[in-house]
């Protein structure tokens, strides 16, 4: 599950219709990024979230214990998708109206389970399709333009009213933040009611009690703590072992980041939906032109064949079960945390795979006998471009490292002890790198490091000779009642083609 919050914004009172009980809105502007409480960075694509179906639920904080209506109206207009929803008669909907009407919650975050999606060059995970269960209301966002721009609120109370409320709010442009902030998301507890009574004494609060202000936050908190320091001013943290909670401070530190270099520098290919081996047609054998040619002879002749490589898809995922109490427990919600976690394992796997493909399927090499050395350096490379230059009428582009090659050619420098790649490069430089990045150049070749290659790799070649062939099946669930437990798969099928050796060449060092 993927909660957004987006950014608030103030409304002003109107005049017009007849009241009534409803909110209208922006749910979500689509190609907007937004990093959600788990610290993901996420994107909606267009068209994402269904217009059809089931109305989605409208809750307070995300919490399905607090329900307050029904999302009555789904409409796209250009990149956004716009809401109408209907609040329920019960005092927590009247309570939300108000709430709405003062502008305190001003704000809406959508609440979907991602049926289709994909991982962005730059880690951002762009969402093809979900399916949109529930649209919350909240005080606090990340997410410009996704606001409550309509408030008609019509209140009264059953028993006596301290106040009849019947205000009407009229659209009025968001105002936009320079600087997005991300607050920390935490499922709320259900909404103390208010009602007007005597004031009673305060006593100590118990756990659940303690637990339910922290996470609401803001000033209800520090009143609160203030509440507990004036009751019991003598008491100090070793006295409240029952009532002082452990607190988890989130997102969740995963340190696990789901790259592929190989992958990302040769591209993917679409793979055909059918059956488990598919041809890659190839020329083998090209035609012949002869000349200068003599009058009334005959020409040359040729031949020209296309040979049929075969490919064969893999399939690669993996599996967990998962209780069901794990999942309606857990804060941040493990379901989101394991999902991230098997994207970026499935990443690591095929990019595995692609590196492991490359480096079998490079047959020609050469080799160099100081790695230490320049001048060596650029004879070798210049040996290979034109080695690949006159098989293929094609230079080379890239150069594939192992990390280990990669930091000898960072520490490489000239008879003048110049680094030959500086950071900021001279005239006179063969290229540019830097140890906190991996966009570089070297010897005018992009520069492709990838750990799943084994130590004293070091390939040069043209990108167009190897092929990469992907179908992305994302995430399943399948919910095992007898168990009370859910398991949860992520796979794809991946396949790697080396299409033409002739534009690789490996460098062995000693």
């Amino acid at each position: 599950m993927i909660k957004l919050i987006p950014q608030p914004f103030d409304l002003d009172a109107a005049q017009g219709e007849q009241p009534r009980r409803s909110i209208s809105g922006v749910a979500v502007v689509y190609g907007v990024e937004a990093t959600v409480s788990d610290g993901t960075r996420v994107r909606f694509l267009e068209g994402s979230l269904p217009l059809e179906g089931p109305n989605p639920k409208l809750f307070l904080y995300h919490d399905s214990t607090q329900p307050v209506g029904v999302v009555t109206e789904r409409t796209q207009v250009d990149n956004a998708v716009l809401f109408s929803a209907r609040l329920s008669e019960t005092s927590l909907g009247s309570e939300a109206l108000v709430l709405a009407s003062d502008g305190v919650l001003d704000a809406v975050s959508v609440g979907v389970n991602p049926t289709k999606f994909r991982w962005s060059k730059d880690g951002v995970m762009e969402i093809q399709a979900a399916d949109w269960y529930e649209l919350s209301m909240v005080p606090h966002g990340a997410v410009p333009g996704a606001v409550i721009t309509d408030v008609a609120a019509s209140i009264h109370q059953d028993d006596e009213p301290v106040s009849n409320i019947e205000e009407e709010v009229q659209d009025k442009e968001p105002e936009m933040s320079e600087e997005n902030v991300t607050p920390e998301v935490i499922e709320a507890s259900p909404i103390q009611r208010l009602f007007a009574q005597p004031r009673r004494e305060f006593k100590l609060p118990s756990i659940t009690e303690y637990m339910a202000k922290f996470m609401k936050g803001g000033t209800e908190w520090s009143d609160f703590n203030a509440q507990i320091r004036a009751a019991a001013p003598d008491v100090v943290t070793s006295d409240l072992d029952g009532v002082v909670p452990e607190i988890w401070t989130t997102p969740v530190y995963d340190g696990l980041r789901g790259l592929r270099p190989v992958v990302d520098a040769i591209g993917t290919k679409a793979m055909p939906q059918a059956g488990k081996v598919f041809i890659r047609p190839k020329v083998t054998t090209h035609t012949t032109i002869g000349g200068p040619q003599t009058e009334n002879n005959t020409i040359t002749s040729g031949t020209y064949v296309i040979s049929d490589e075969q490919v064969t898809k893999g399939i690669y995922g993996g599996y967990v079960e998962i209780s069901e109490a794990s999942l309606d427990w857990s804060q941040p919600e493990v379901l989101g945390l394991l999902l991230d976690d098997m994207a970026k394992m499935y990443a690591l796997k095929t990019d595995d795979v692609a590196a492991d493909a490359l480096v079998s399927g490079t047959t020609n090499s050469t080799s160099i006998t100081d790695p230490t050395d320049p001048a060596e350096w650029v004879s070798d490379i210049y040996d290979v471009a034109a080695a690949i230059l006159n098989s293929s009428n094609y230079l080379p582009t890239h150069i594939f490292l192992s990390p280990d090659v990669w930091q000898k050619f960072g520490s490489l420098s000239d008879t003048a002890d110049r680094p030959l790649f500086p950071q900021v490069g001279p005239m006179n430089a063969f290229g540019n790198m830097s140890p906190g990045s991996t966009n570089s150049v070297a010897f005018g070749l992009q520069v492709v490091v990838d750990k799943n290659f084994a130590a004293k790799t070091c390939i040069v070649g043209n990108p167009m000779g190897f092929e990469i062939f992907e179908q992305q099946k994302g995430a399943i669930s399948i919910d095992n009642p007898s168990q009370l437990s859910r398991t949860i798969a992520f796979r794809g099928y991946f396949a790697t083609l080396m299409i033409d050796a002739t534009k690789f060449y490996k460098i062995t060092l000693p």
